[in-house]
């Protein structure tokens, strides 16, 4: 027996480590746009480079019988990170690796150009096999580096190919036409290359960070709704067991039935003042604006399905997060009881704020009404959820009804 406690004990821990904490969950996924783009960009870079080396390896191999020892060395130098970085683009790793050893090697490459390659087998009106990769040097910055770096390269590349054609020319006139023609051909590319890249990953960038705002705001609204059904549920239990423990006080005869009155009423007291403390702890003075407060109704008429909107008056102001939440909360209530017992009609609620600092919402409806000194002591539902609600956070709480229907206003003036 003991044996088997302890492999159950073992299991439970086991269970509870795996159970992710709140911070822990939608991590990965605040990225996921960004990411996708990354993979897309990757994967187009891939096609590009693979096209235009194609057509550089072809251009070298065509003048084979001109290749000594060191234009190998070059060749090497070049289309071996070249198709290391074209393998990761399409495989989808070490990419910013592979792309930044071609993005460095290949303007090395470039710059000994002239040094590798006899200028009397160069002709003036017919492009080297090197200048077919200018703009996958462009590529491959933008896999690899910040936006910063991507555009020199974008902007230095095509000028460094250019003074390498020159001086392979002898400054000759008969090449700077068409050099100046290659250059301001990958020059325009280049930034056109760098500019698409850097859009894509701004508008990424913004749906991720909207994504992340809207999670943020959801898991907010989720846990103030779970706190509110779990206070709810709290207050119930110890209004029964408050109730419990004075009837049971009120019928006790014998010693017994004392002290277990005695005892059940310490312990109803000791849940209350439990509970009490968890309330005095929530919220914060955080300013929260009317839009989140507006945002939060709405929400609460959809849950319930009524057929109302919340209409909004005055200037923009914001209030206390204890404020706000205890409004929101105290309208909550008031618009739970319209749906209730006067069946949402005429439900009309209006977020007024004529000056800054001072917020009501009132929550009107055309149903029956209510009278208010037939109500039950054993019913808080206006009492605590709105009027002992209001008064915590030094609000105001007027409510007026009749056979016309009901009205409750909640106020809070900035002291």
């Amino acid at each position: 027996m003991t044996t088997e406690k302890i492999a159950d004990s073992d299991a439970i821990s086991e269970a509870w480590t795996s159970l992710p904490s709140p911070g822990e969950v939608g991590v990965g996924l605040e990225r996921f746009t960004g990411r996708r783009m990354e993979r897309i960009l990757a994967i187009v870079g891939g096609i590009g480079s693979t096209a235009l080396g194609a057509q550089a390896l072809l251009g070298a191999l065509s003048r084979i019988d001109l290749l000594d020892g060191p234009h190998l060395a070059v060749m090497v130098m070049v289309f071996g990170p070249l198709l290391w970085m074209i393998v990761a683009c399409f495989s989808g790793r070490w990419i910013s690796q592979a792309s930044g050893s071609f993005a460095v090697l290949y303007p090395v490459a470039l710059a000994i150009w002239p040094v590798v390659v006899d200028p009397e087998l160069i002709e003036a009106d017919s492009q080297p096999w090197i200048f077919f990769l200018v703009n996958i040097g462009v590529v491959a910055a933008l896999l690899a580096f910040s936006p910063r770096l991507q555009f020199v390269w974008a902007i230095g590349l095509p000028f460094v190919y250019g003074y390498v054609r020159l001086v392979q020319g002898g400054f000759e006139q008969s090449y700077w036409i068409t050099t100046a023609f290659d250059v301001s051909f990958t020059l325009i590319l280049g930034s056109v290359i760098v500019s698409l890249g850097w859009m894509f990953r701004q508008v990424a960038a913004g749906v991720d960070d909207a994504r992340a705002r809207a999670v943020e705001t959801y898991a907010e609204a989720a846990a103030s709704s779970a706190a509110e059904e779990e206070r709810m549920a709290m207050s119930a239990l110890m209004h029964d067991s408050v109730l419990a423990a004075l009837i049971s006080a009120e019928r006790a005869e014998s010693p017994r039935e004392r002290a277990l009155a005695v005892a059940m009423a310490r312990e109803a007291l000791t849940r209350l003042a439990n509970t009490e403390a968890a309330i005095a702890q929530e919220g914060s003075d955080a300013p929260v604006a009317r839009s989140r407060i507006v945002a939060e109704l709405r929400r609460a008429l959809s849950e319930q399905g009524a057929d109302a909107v919340v209409e909004e008056r005055g200037i923009p102001v914001t209030a206390p997060g204890r404020v706000a939440r205890a409004m929101v909360l105290a309208a909550r209530q008031a618009i739970n009881n319209a749906v209730l017992h006067a069946k949402g009609r005429g439900l009309h609620v209006i977020v007024e704020s004529p000056h800054e600092g001072r917020l009501t919402i009132t929550v009107s409806d055309t149903g029956p009404g209510f009278d208010p000194a037939a109500i039950g002591e054993d019913r808080l539902g206006i009492r605590a959820s709105i009027v002992a609600r209001m008064a915590a956070v030094a609000g105001t709480s007027d409510i007026i009804t009749d056979s016309t229907g009901t009205t409750v206003e909640l106020g809070w003036q900035e002291s």
